[in-house]
């Protein structure tokens, strides 16, 4: 029976129950040492019967293993695996040690994690319980705080127990759990210790209530005590000191098991490491410790009895945490080195690393090597948190202060890519003051740090630190963290020494950019002479370099394409730490080609990982991305909010270009809403920001966008100040699309109604992008209207609502809409889209059905499980009136048909 708990208990019911029927949900508990955390996740498991439970708790010893609670909570379900899709069985089985290698993806991982669960949910739903949270191996947090994270509509229910302030990232629902009301604890004391309500009250009032306390306490205080006629223990114990009395009464052998036990939980370990120490203890000091064979059952027999610990299945369990800290205490320094020596002897592979370390006395290279050995191994199945704290003691165990610096630079790594960039940035620093007076290593830490500052913090001094290195990766590398300031200068002069460079994609790419930039006429011969080689590229990093190329050559939709690619090639390549940064540019190659939904469900999902990775660059990155798209929908208070959010991480980080695009967020909510020249105040500040606060990329893109508002602000000289600049910029452009923007903006500019009305129909005649056409389209369809020639006008106006209606733009298809009445015809709506019903999940899932992908490769894509694909095909086919894969693929396949020439007009 549980005491004063009815608040805690409702919570955890409400959250299990919601996902017993499909809504799931995690939840913290979090109290100190004692207060009954466990107690109440026994208490809830207990009430839902029919749920599997899958349990695993936190153990300090094992802190440092990588993936050791992972493995004791999915043990039992392994053979499920089968069920997963294959990236991601792949990715557990080699994180649980069921298959050798791994590429070494977290996501993965993480989302193969979250899909077992799925299939251990079936039928009745699950309850995964993780206790002692603050001792589980980052490797095993990482993977469940991922799951956790995105239990969504699966049957799942998660319970984390965390002792004090210990962070749970990214499960905002805690349930603290305090001391015990004090009548409550009063009740608990009379009833089952027997103590009288007047010392139970001076009891609960030294302990704070705390339950474990109260109980320890209880149980040992004298009859005299008890009946109040003798004081209270002065001070009273508490911690550890509850059990040191108890500790210090067991004989010296049971207290070297219990110490043993502290150490490595495992019996038959635990069993021959003590008789080994007891034999050597014997020889060494002539004391008989129960030498002889079984002088570890005869040990462990007593601890037993003592009420200490237990046995639970093959391991030692301490009977509270607080044990094994009373144990520690009790014993020598010197001895907890013994202990491991031993164990050490008795172990291989990532524990004998780790006793290795517990028993060395000053560095060592060989136990430097084993935890390095140690840490390739946990990077290699994706537990980045624990290579980064193996490759941090290898460091301090390392003699030479070279070998320490590179440690510690790949200790930095590991942290980074596992989601922890203060530990990260903190490892660096450490290895650049060790570094001395290697040139090149030190060379090496600064383009890390140049890394870490681009993703998390200052551009512009990313710009300064990678500017110092004369590779080309380092020139690369100073180049893109310029390109993300908008310092044309940095860029210029960066392409000017990357030219000295062999030729090759990366060199004629950098250098490129900074003729084009520089109105150097090589410059764009050099782009295209990169993009030729775009049959030969692999990665996604050079696809985003590609993307760079087309950009300066003001070729959107060729950047459009590179950009696919890179998105492609991330989700199946195992590029850990990259991903949220390549969904920011697919986001946006979404958003330019029209296809808004998409975007805002890339930019939706790139938030989600950057925000878990510590990315803020590229948080705000999507954040000013969902702005744009909030202001196309008309929606002002979601654009407003994430502008905001987005311009408080990159003013002050000096992100231009995502700053850029936040004030352009602000800018294209004006011109939807027909404010043209609050709009054109708003281009024109953005045109005129400096590198850190705007970006040449942003105002060449908006230039169609400025000479429109320009226009309906009836500005003529910024009108055609706008389009000459957007002519400049797009000289070298070949696509037909650029040639279409660029026809449009010439329209607007024209003041004759036959000029302005030609240049219109040679952009509809030239779009590739539906979108764009359709907002060509509303212009001649205006300008026709205007022109008292409402039957001309009809045609484009139709296609550019119905467009706008089919995209989700509002403001958009209101105006559209507004001038086809106007033009006579009587507005009636158009059927919509059948997918339109679609959330942008739904939407994403339908798409890639019809690429022909299984269920099981949709999850491994967007890191679901395939319970959870299956599910939103449940929800997708009643809303399309359809039944089957087949069904969903040819819809799918009708709406991306292109628009015919002869709809456009």
């Amino acid at each position: 029976m549980l005491y004063g708990r009815s608040a805690e208990i409702g919570a955890l019911d409400e959250v299990i129950a919601r996902a017993r029927d499909g809504s799931g949900g995690a939840v913290v508990l979090r109290g100190e040492a004692g207060a009954g955390k466990t107690a109440l996740l026994d208490a809830a498991t207990a009430r839902f019967g029919s749920m599997r439970v899958l349990r695993t708790t936190g153990v300090e010893l094992e802190s440092d293993l990588a993936f050791a609670a992972l493995h004791q909570v999915l043990r039992p379900v392994t053979g499920s695996l089968d069920a997963l899709p294959e990236p991601q069985c792949d990715a557990v089985r080699a994180a649980l040690g069921l298959a050798a290698g791994g590429d070494g993806d977290r996501y993965l991982l993480g989302a193969g994690v979250l899909s077992l669960l799925a299939e251990a949910s079936a039928p009745d739903g699950l309850i995964c319980v993780v206790d002692d949270f603050q001792w589980v191996d980052p490797a095993s947090a990482d993977a469940l705080l991922f799951a956790a994270r995105r239990l969504g509509t699966e049957r799942i229910a998660m319970l984390f127990a965390v002792r004090g302030d210990a962070p749970v990232k990214g499960v905002p629902l805690t349930v603290d759990v305090p001391g015990l009301p004090g009548a409550a604890a009063v009740e608990m004391l009379e009833s089952r210790h027997g103590v009288p309500p007047g010392v139970a009250q001076e009891i609960v009032t030294l302990t704070r209530a705390n339950p474990l306390a109260l109980g320890e306490i209880a149980a040992r205080l004298t009859p005299a005590q008890l009946a109040g006629r003798e004081p209270l223990p002065d001070p009273l114990p508490g911690g550890a000191r509850l059990f040191g009395e108890q500790v210090a009464a067991l004989s010296a052998a049971a207290r070297l098991l219990a110490l043993v036990a502290a150490v490595a939980a495992d019996l038959g370990l635990v069993l021959r490491a003590t008789d080994q120490l007891s034999a050597d203890r014997t020889v060494r000091t002539g004391e008989h410790i129960r030498a002889r064979a079984g002088a570890g059952r005869m040990a462990l027999a007593e601890l037993e009895e003592s009420g200490l610990a237990g046995l639970s299945g093959t391991r030692v369990h301490f009977r509270h945490p607080l044990v094994r800290s009373a144990v520690h205490e009790a014993a020598t320094p010197a001895d907890v080195r013994r202990v491991h020596a031993v164990l050490a002897e008795l172990t291989e592979g990532d524990s004998r690393a780790w006793h290795l370390a517990g028993a060395a006395m000053g560095q060592d290279e060989r136990v430097a090597a084993e935890l390095v050995a140690a840490a390739e191994r946990a990077r290699d199945r994706g537990g980045y948190g624990a290579a980064a704290t193996a490759l941090a003691r290898a460091a301090e165990l390392t003699p030479g202060p070279r070998a320490r610096a590179a440690r510690l630079k790949d200790a930095a790594v590991a942290a980074w890519l596992g989601g922890r960039p203060g530990q990260a940035e903190s490892l660096l620093a450490e290895a650049r003051d060790q570094a001395g007076g290697d040139a090149d290593l030190a060379m090496r830490i600064a383009q890390l740090r140049g890394r870490f500052e681009l993703n998390s913090g200052n551009a512009a001094e990313a710009v300064r630190i990678l500017a110092a290195g004369d590779s080309l990766d380092m020139l690369a590398d100073a180049a893109e963290a310029a390109s993300y300031v908008g310092d044309t200068a940095a860029l210029v002069e960066l392409g000017r020494r990357a030219a000295a460079h062999p030729e090759g994609f990366l060199r004629d790419t950098v250098a490129g950019i900074g003729l084009v930039l520089d109105g150097d006429g090589a410059g764009p011969g050099l782009l295209r002479r990169a993009l030729a080689r775009a049959g030969e590229l692999r990665h996604a990093s050079e696809y985003l370099w590609a993307t760079a190329a087309a950009s300066w050559l003001g070729e959107s939709d060729v950047a459009t394409e590179m950009v696919d690619r890179a998105g492609r090639v991330a989700r199946v390549s195992g590029m850990t730490g990259q991903l949220p940064v390549v969904l920011e540019f697919v986001a946006t190659a979404e958003r330019i080609a029209g296809r808004l939904v998409n975007s805002r469900a890339v930019s939706e999902e790139g938030l989600e990982l950057a925000r878990e990775a510590g990315y803020r660059n590229t948080v705000a990155a999507h954040l000013a991305n969902l702005a744009v798209l909030a202001a196309l929908r008309g929606d002002e208070e979601d654009c407003a909010r994430q502008a905001r959010e987005a311009l408080a991480i990159a003013v002050p980080h000096r992100v231009g270009l995502r700053a850029g695009v936040a004030a352009y967020a602000s800018a294209m909510l004006d011109l939807c809403l027909g404010r043209h020249a609050a709009a054109h105040d708003r281009f024109t500040a953005i045109a005129a920001a400096g590198p850190g606060a705007g970006h040449p990329t942003v105002v060449w893109r908006m230039a169609p966008d400025r000479v429109e508002a320009a226009v309906g602000a009836g500005d003529d000289a910024a009108t055609r100040a706008a389009l000459e600049a957007y002519e400049r910029w797009s000289a070298h452009a070949a696509t037909p699309e650029s040639h279409a923007l660029l026809a449009r903006c010439r329209g607007l500019a024209e003041s004759s109604e036959a000029a302005s009305e030609e240049a219109f129909g040679e952009a509809l005649r030239l779009h590739t992008n539906p979108f764009e056409a359709a907002r060509t389209a509303l212009l001649l369809g205006e300008r026709l209207r205007r022109a008292q020639r409402p039957g001309e006008a009809r045609a484009p106006l139709r296609m550019a609502w119905e467009t706008f209606e089919r995209a989700g733009a509002r403001p958009w298809a209101r105006r559209a809409q507004g001038e086809l009445r106007a033009a006579g015809e009587s507005g009636q709506a158009p059927p919509s889209a059948v997918l339109d019903a679609l959330t942008p999940q739904e939407l994403r899932i339908a798409g890639l059905v019809a690429d022909g992908l299984s269920s099981k490769q949709i999850a491994a894509r967007l890191f679901l499980s395939p319970r959870t694909v299956e599910y939103h095909l449940y929800k997708i086919y009643p809303k399309l009136g359809i039944g089957s894969r087949t069904e969903l693929a040819r819809l799918v396949v009708l709406q991306k048909a292109p628009v015919a020439e002869a709809d456009m007009l």
